[in-house]
């Protein structure tokens, strides 16, 4: 059974863009009506409240953090505020001094920390309580029920409404890259290479998507599927593959006698070939949530033992780019097995509502590498979260 276009992650995952647009005017409409019908004072700050706590984070993980640190923040920065305003000494100083202090103690607790949006919220909500001087109290506490009214909805938008999981995004990209790193892989170790498939780009694509892995650790974390531990796990094994396929795609060598060596590596073409089709078949089980069982063959190096150990030249000198190349498809090849047996270890990963949406025409085919993944060309919202 498919599911419906609106209730598949990798939908949400592909159209980020437009439904986080959609999410964002949808609550700012809930905001302006609560605000209109209820005629709620100093209203804006709700309106801001609910565009700042989503900004530019279409996934549950990344509003969560940030809605929890702004409510955090606003709740003791308000709370610090109101506290000054009724203070019953008539010294008029204490005001702006107690809120300087406090200032002051949060943003030397959340220096350089991942609360540094809490700090900036205590700030802000302080401010926005004492105000101008007047400290009426009154307004302080409008304005402190304002900003917590816009995040709770900004919240609530992004949890209910066609949300966007960080974890799924990760997985999306895992298998993206995967693919790509076949690819490349696969360009590599065909004689006859593409002249469609430009490897720079590939590569630079590659390296795009690692670095944004790393941005959403945070959010995953909060989402509670997978830890930071194995997520850096993941993302150090993506980018050692990834270094070695680029080390085996800038392999030249000084004379031709070493590439004939290779050449004449009986089988050897058979086992790259086959590590390839081995990459693409695991994007297609991550991308498509299934159980993780890929076998990843090793590669025998034995066989070809002879041939690289005592290669030579032709002038009899010792050559060492066989050997050498050798050991990168070798450790590209050990790379993937651990990358394997770190996802199949991940009990939390396989996804139900993924297989039961996998029969889609985007998904690649395991068995064949003459696909064409759609992250890998061109698609919609491409543009990072």
């Amino acid at each position: 059974m498919t599911l419906p276009p609106l209730r598949d992650p990798y939908y949400t995952y592909r159209y980020r863009r437009r439904l986080h647009v959609f999410r964002v005017l949808l609550a700012l409409m809930i905001t302006y009506t609560i605000i209109t019908l209820f005629a709620i004072p100093h209203s804006g700050w709700a309106l801001v409240s609910t565009v700042m706590v989503m900004g530019n984070l279409p996934h549950i993980g990344g509003v969560l953090d940030k809605g929890r640190q702004r409510l955090l923040g606003t709740l003791l920065g308000a709370g610090l505020g109101l506290t000054l305003i009724m203070l019953p000494l008539g010294l008029p100083a204490l005001v702006p001094l107690g809120a300087l202090a406090g200032i002051g103690v949060a943003t030397w607790v959340t220096f350089s920390g991942r609360h540094g949006y809490s700090g900036l919220m205590f700030a802000i909500s302080l401010l926005l309580v004492i105000g101008d001087g007047s400290h009426d109290l009154a307004i302080g506490l409008w304005r402190a029920f304002d900003v917590l009214l816009g995040t709770l909805i900004g919240i609530g938008v992004t949890v209910l409404v066609l949300p966007q999981k960080a974890t799924d995004m990760m997985r999306f990209m895992l298998a993206d890259n995967l693919d790509r790193m076949a690819r490349l892989y696969h360009v590599h170790t065909t004689s006859t290479s593409s002249t469609d498939v430009d490897t720079r780009a590939l590569l630079k694509a590659t390296s795009s998507l690692l670095i944004k892995q790393r941005n959403l650790v945070d959010a995953i974390h909060r989402e509670g599927r997978l830890d930071r531990d194995e997520l850096d796990d993941l993302i150090s094994l993506q980018r050692r593959m990834l270094s070695t396929i680029e080390l085996l795609l800038e392999s030249h060598w000084t004379t031709r006698d070493g590439h004939d060596r290779i050449e004449a590596m009986e089988g050897l073409r058979h086992e790259q070939h086959r590590l390839a089709r081995e990459l693409g078949s695991l994007a297609f089980q991550v991308r498509t949530g299934q159980t993780i069982d890929v076998v990843v063959s090793q590669f025998d190096l034995q066989r070809h033992a002879e041939l690289a150990g005592n290669a030579r030249g032709s002038d009899d000198r010792m050559l060492f780019s066989p050997s050498g190349y050798l050991w990168l498809n070798r450790e590209l090849a050990r790379l993937t097995g651990s990358l394997v047996s770190r996802l199949g270890g991940l009990t939390r990963l396989p996804s139900k509502r993924l297989r039961r949406a996998s029969g889609r025409k985007w998904a690649p085919s395991s068995t064949t590498l003459d696909h064409r993944p759609s992250p890998s060309g061109k698609q919609d919202d491409t543009n990072p979260p």
